[in-house]
């Protein structure tokens, strides 16, 4: 019997494959100085190496998430059929399965121990009082929350600290050994130059960054233990928990999209400025019509198209992982269809710039064909635009992922994402007493990955955009 069933859903092919053509574009990158000079440029930003930490720290989690597999049931007999369980999980699942297995009754708040409304609580001699009971799991271990809870709290960060320190410690060891071996110097002289700065790499941001990260996986890993970080939801799911599983589901719209955006930018924008003529006013019709059209409009049809297919035919999904999958992945091509023409223009206006430089003229006189000049010419000298337009979109598109979810045409309800969070919070921050710890947690994780894509697109442009030099 497999110890699980291994699960391939389209979306996880998809980003393996974008991580393929990451590897090959870094393999590229080692091959050739032109390649590795704007990235020398971009790691010696203090603000690019902080956020790109950030940002690997936020893709370590979504590929993590992006594993899935499901476990054997318990077989009835000892020739009985192994059957597997319809509930997808994933790596990142086993490696928080505390906080995805502690489910409480209802709401709870954060770092609390009792349900956040009264209920009618039978006592032992029969009588019933109107109180907040207990939670299962959050604060369990106390015998009297009032008054032992603060201190718990404090030891508990005290030891999520020195995990921390320690973790930091070993960390700034292994890079001062890395350093001494790669400059030839001791490892004295190497801590010396990490401490003072005077490498070209902002080492101190770096380690700083890791530090901050490792402090709060500590920490988080220490109160999670013990209690909800940030509450419970409706249904007793900790928050914390549905959050960092949101992380997947952001990264996919962003990086998705801009796999299926890309093809149709990068053609039709180069054969525009290229070709000229009729080629060129094709193409602008094409996506001045598409552009005419209302994205939330066509995006909410093709998605209500999408359900009622998914509704007549519930046999081509398995599980409701699948079903939830093929929406996500019908999401991004539409945001990838409709979102292509602004980096189209761009494309199209450089190369009308570039067709007419002297090289390109000469290798015309020269017979070159049209498609060699293309590639070995235009595409070069237009990829700084196609990168940092990748960049820069990649936060407007986990953005749209919030709206579209909260307006209810966005990702499946059953799939965890922060549109889901605040469309629910929508509500709970209604009632009385408001629930207001799922919005937060959702600004929360949702504002340091924007901020971060934002910061590292910034230092981007300044690294390959060669006016900007």
């Amino acid at each position: 019997m497999m110890l699980f069933k291994p699960v391939f859903l389209w979306t996880d092919m998809l980003l393996w494959l974008l991580l393929a053509g990451v590897a090959f574009y870094v393999w590229r990158v080692r091959l050739h100085e032109h390649l590795r000079e704007p990235w020398r440029r971009l790691l010696r930003s203090r603000s690019g190496v902080a956020s790109a930490v950030v940002l690997l720290a936020f893709v370590a989690v979504g590929v993590l998430d992006s594993l899935h597999f499901r476990l054997p049931l318990e077989k009835q007999g000892n020739g009985a059929e192994t059957h597997y369980s319809p509930e997808v999980l994933s790596v990142f699942d086993l490696m928080v399965g505390p906080l995805r297995k502690q489910v409480e009754k209802t709401y709870s708040a954060p770092f609390a121990s009792q349900l956040y409304t009264k209920e009618t609580i039978e006592l032992p001699g029969g009588k019933q009082v109107r109180d907040y009971p207990r939670l299962k799991f959050g604060g369990a271990h106390l015998r009297e929350p009032a008054r032992e809870q603060a201190g718990d709290v404090a030891v508990t960060a005290l030891q999520g600290g020195v995990y921390a320190l320690a973790l930091c410690g070993g960390l700034t060891f292994m890079l001062a050994l890395w350093l001494a071996r790669r400059r030839s110097i001791s490892p004295g002289a190497a801590w010396t130059m990490i401490r003072h700065g005077r490498d070209e790499i902002p080492w101190r941001t770096f380690l700083s960054t890791v530090g901050l990260l490792a402090l709060f996986v500590c920490l988080a890993t220490a109160f999670s233990a013990k209690y909800h970080i940030f509450g419970t939801d409706k249904v007793g799911q900790d928050v914390f928990y549905l959050a960092l599983k949101s992380i997947r589901t952001g990264l996919m719209i962003g990086t998705l999209t801009t796999l299926v955006m890309l093809p149709f930018a990068l053609l039709l924008g180069i054969m525009a400025g290229y070709f000229r003529g009729w080629v060129d006013d094709v193409i602008q019709y094409t996506y001045t019509t598409l552009s005419s059209i209302p994205g939330v409009l066509l995006i909410a049809a093709a998605v209500l198209i999408l359900q009622v297919y998914m509704d007549s035919n519930q046999e081509l999904f398995d599980t409701v992982a699948a079903r939830a999958d093929i929406r996500l992945l019908f999401l991004c091509v539409i945001l990838g269809i409709t979102s292509w023409t602004g980096l189209c223009r761009l494309l199209r206006g450089e190369t009308l710039k570039v067709r007419e430089m002297e090289f390109i003229q000469a290798a015309t006189a020269f017979g070159v064909g049209h498609f060699r000049i293309i590639a070995r010419h235009i595409l070069p000298n237009v990829m700084h635009i196609v990168l940092i337009s990748i960049v820069l979109d990649f936060s407007a598109l986990v953005l749209a992922e919030a709206v579209l979810s909260y307006v209810g045409v966005g990702v499946d309800p059953s799939m965890q994402s922060w549109g889901n969070m605040i469309n629910g919070a929508r509500l709970e921050m209604a009632r009385e007493p408001m629930v207001w710890w799922s919005l937060l947690a959702a600004f929360v994780f949702m504002f340091v990955l924007v901020l971060s894509a934002n910061l590292f697109s910034d230092r981007v442009r300044d690294a390959f955009d060669p006016r900007v030099r």
